[in-house]
């Protein structure tokens, strides 16, 4: 059995930080953006915003149950 060469480690360690790159860093920056800017956006920003979330959907999910868009209420009634 061979050991594990330095390039294979490399490739190994190149793959955990895209893949938590695409998983975790680019869909949280993404919900802090929306989140920041859900109500004032335009329409190409949205555009855009939506074209992100196609994009980054398989982090995206992991995510949401955690995050809320809704706008704050008129309290109780």
């Amino acid at each position: 059995m061979s050991a594990i060469t330095p390039e294979t480690l490399l490739v190994l360690g190149l793959y955990v930080v895209l893949g938590g790159a695409y998983l975790v860093v680019m869909p949280l920056l993404l919900y802090a953006w929306m989140v920041r800017r859900w109500t004032t956006m335009g329409k190409l920003e949205r555009l855009g915003v939506y074209g992100l979330v196609f994009l980054f959907f398989p982090g995206l999910i992991l995510f949401a149950p955690f995050i809320n868009l809704r706008m704050a209420g008129q309290g109780q009634v």
